[in-house]
This record gives C-alpha cells, structure tokens and sequence, in this order.
C-alpha cells in the first residue's frame, strides 16, 4: 500500500516529495514541492469524501482554474442533519443512506442517517478507496487537503447522525453525553478513536499535499485539552512508526486568543472569523503558521470575505479559507444560487479574488516578508490596512474603505517601482517606475472603493 502511495508524491526526478511543511526560513510560510507557499481557498463545506452524492472531481478542477490550493474534509465521525445552520444544499448533511465513513456498514438496519447500522471494529475500504482517490485527484491539480479527524456535536442532533453514537453502531459503543464524548473519560470510545486516527495515518502516509487538523471548532461542545494533545501524539506516535511526518494543526478559537503553551507536534494554529486579524499579531511570534481557516457567517457579500483575506493575509497570516456555499451536490463546479437566507457567501468571482491574492504574494519574496506595523499608521477615519516587506527590497499593502489616501512611508533609500493593483478587478490600475525615497516615500492612492492595493518593489 505505501509503496502505491508513494508513486502519488513523486517529484520530477523521481523521488518522493516531502510533505507540505513550514518553511526553514519563515515559519509563517508552507514549503510545499519546493516553493514558498502560502494557502488560499474557498472551500465547500467538507463533505468532498464522506457524501456519496459529491462528485469531487469538478470541484478541485474549479480550485484550480481560480488558482486556490487547499481544502478541508471532514472524516464522517461528524455529519449534519440536513438544514442545519440554514445551509441549503450542505455537502456536509448526506441524503439518506448516502453517508460513507471508515467504519463499514453492518447487516443490522437502524442507523438513524438511513442504512444498516455500522461495525466500529471494521473499516469501509470503498472510504479508504474514495479517500485516497480524492487527495490523489487532489494532488494532480495542486491543492493541499487539510484532514479533519474530528469536530464537537452542537446539539443532540448532530449527535444522533454520529457513527459513533451508541444508537448506530453494533457494539453498543458511545453510550454517553455528547459533550463527553472528546475527553479522555470513556475508554472504549477512546480507542475507536485513536484506531481512526491510526488507519487514517496509514492510508495517506504517501501523500505530499496532506495536513491533519486534530477538531474542528474544539471550543464547543466539551472537547477537553488533553484529548487533545493525545490525539495529537497518536498522529505523531504512528507516522514515527512509518517514517513520514505530516504538519498537525489545531483549531484554537474563533475569533482570537492567545496561545501560550502550543503542543510540541503542533505546527498549525487554526482560527474561525479570524476578523480583524488580531490572532495573527497576539501569536505571530511563536513561530507558527497561522491560518484563518474558516470564513463565513456575515453575508453574502464577496467583497466582505475579499477584504478579510487580504487583511488576514497582509497581517502575517499563512493561509485562508472561506467557506463557499455556491459548491453542492450536482454544483461541484460552484454554480448553486444558494438563497437568501444562507449565512454566508460564495462564487465564481470571489474565488477568482482570493487567487489572485495568492498570485500577487507568491509573485513576491514570500520568504523575507514580514508583518509592517508602522507602515499605515497614519489612515484616515473608515480606512482599514496591512502591510507586508522586506525593508529596501519589497512592500505590498492593502486598503479597505474608500479613497483616495495621501500615504508617507518610511522605507529605505532607493529606486522602487509602484503597482496599484485592484483586489475586485484583479488587474494593474496604475504603475510608475521612477518612484524614489528618501528615507520616506509620499504616495497619492488613486480613488477607491471598496478597496485598492500596492506593491512598491526596489529597481
């Protein structure tokens, strides 16, 4: 098995890629098949694998077609009932007796999702067989897959469709409180658990463009710490027993929060409505990737998440993920008209934006950017910005509000060229080649709204 694996992540000198990893020389950004890289995508809502009715394949060939490189699939330990959070077409929340996961069906009928019930002493090879082919697909059209073993039960109605509640599954196994479910206290539920974990580690060891997030959204629902850590050290403990080592992320908070004692086999601080990016600078220094790894929730807007994007992104971010509802079942593609009433976003433009965010930063050095807390001060009331540079060499800023804005910059003596670029539009607005500092550089913003970018780079 490994051995095929491994043929999935050869190089072009034939040897095997080393999975996606920081980089040595900036922590905040991946190194992935040997190029600076940062993480960027709109995603549908995780059901890629375990929702028998989503042909992937549109899917990752639209991500790559709007130049984004990462999604995120849950495992199918969590699935949602259909209309949950007023999501229409979930990809997450299978028709009946659609849902696939690791464990195999039984004989016995009864899962409350529709079907037999499943056996957790047995695995569903068509998953694994589905798994593989979807990060194998995945790999063909560079776009890393963020793994999620587990996420927290909201209510008792997520906990009701859960393989791994006591009512649908043949051992009898889960037979407790949803909000104990992820925290040391049940120990036969503990090593189906870790068992998953374990398979999972497996199945994907060959893979570059693979990453683990421990728990979706931790913060909810009783997930203890300690759990964890030890799910984190599972993960650890097998690719040790392999000889691979796949990036571990866990998902903080929504939000913000400071992070003060990160687990050592944690590489990937995850955030959720990371907005504004204050998670980014109470955390920057740990020397971590730092991720908004979830978006959604404040309209429909594409302008709303473009601008959170770039802000994350400008601020030191690693990588972003908007949650895009317009990916469905028979939509792979994302040409769902989701409603009205959806709570977030999601199309074809907005993609089409964030990967034209992504250009713009691996167009520069990536490696030497950092964070520029001075360098936009001075804005003006109802104008927000970032910067990223690498002082005498690189600056790439970003505005949101309207314009134009008179800007003084303090950055080194020299010759720079100047690109006002337009996040909506995608393209150069504007360009000089004689720019000259000082020591301090006067720049005049053509007018804008809702937004407007530049990059000033040394002749």
């Amino acid at each position: 098995m490994l051995t095929t694996l491994a043929l999935l992540a050869m190089s072009v000198h034939g040897q095997p890629e080393p999975p996606i990893a920081l980089h040595p020389d900036n922590p905040h950004v991946f190194l992935f098949r040997g190029q600076p890289t940062v993480l960027i995508t709109g995603t549908e809502h995780y059901g890629a694998v375990l929702n028998l009715d989503f042909d992937h394949g549109p899917y990752l060939a639209e991500l790559e077609r709007c130049g984004l490189n990462l999604t995120r699939t849950f495992s199918g330990a969590y699935v949602e009932p259909q209309g949950a959070f007023g999501i229409a077409r979930n990809t997450l929340a299978p028709e009946p007796g659609r849902l696939i996961c690791p464990w195999a069906r039984s004989d016995e009928d009864g899962y409350a999702g529709g079907g037999a019930k499943f056996d957790l002493e047995t695995w569903d090879d068509a998953y694994f067989d589905r798994l593989r082919a979807f990060v194998a697909l995945a790999s063909e059209h560079g776009v890393v897959v963020e793994y999620v073993f587990f996420c927290p039960f909201y209510g008792e109605e997520q906990w009701a469709l859960s393989p791994m509640n006591a009512g649908n599954n043949i051992q009898g196994i889960g037979d407790v409180d949803r909000k104990t479910v992820y925290d040391l206290s049940h120990p036969d539920l503990q090593a189906v658990q870790e068992a998953l974990v374990r398979k999972v580690v497996r199945e994907l060891a060959g893979f570059d463009n693979l990453y683990y997030e421990i728990c979706n959204e931790p913060y909810f629902g009783g997930v203890s710490l300690e759990w964890q850590h030890r799910i984190a050290d599972v993960i650890a403990e097998e690719e040790g027993r392999i000889g691979v080592r796949h990036l571990i992320a866990q998902n903080i908070a929504n939000g913000a929060q400071v992070v003060t004692d990160p687990h050592p086999e944690v590489s990937v601080l995850n955030f959720h409505y990371a907005t504004p990016p204050t998670a980014v600078d109470q955390n920057y220094d740990l020397g971590l990737a730092i991720v908004d790894d979830e978006t959604g929730f404040d309209g429909q807007e594409d302008s709303t998440y473009r601008s959170q994007a770039w802000l994350f992104m400008l601020a030191g971010g690693s990588g972003f993920d908007h949650l895009d509802y317009s990916f469905s079942p028979d939509h792979e593609d994302g040409t769902f008209e989701y409603p009205e009433g959806q709570p977030g976003g999601g199309s074809r433009t907005l993609r089409e934006q964030l990967g034209f965010l992504r250009t713009v930063l691996e167009e520069l050095d990536l490696v030497s950017l950092k964070p520029d807390r001075d360098a936009l001060r001075d804005l003006p009331e109802g104008v927000q910005g970032r910067a990223l540079s690498a002082p005498g060499r690189q600056n790439l800023a970003y505005l949101t509000g309207s314009g134009p804005v008179d800007l003084v910059l303090s950055i080194p003596e020299g010759d720079y060229r100047l690109e006002w670029l337009d996040p909506e539009t995608c393209g150069v607005i504007g360009e000089a080649t004689d720019v000259r500092s000082d020591g301090s550089v006067s720049l005049h913003t053509p007018a804008f709204e809702p937004d407007i970018a530049f990059r000033l780079v040394a002749r």
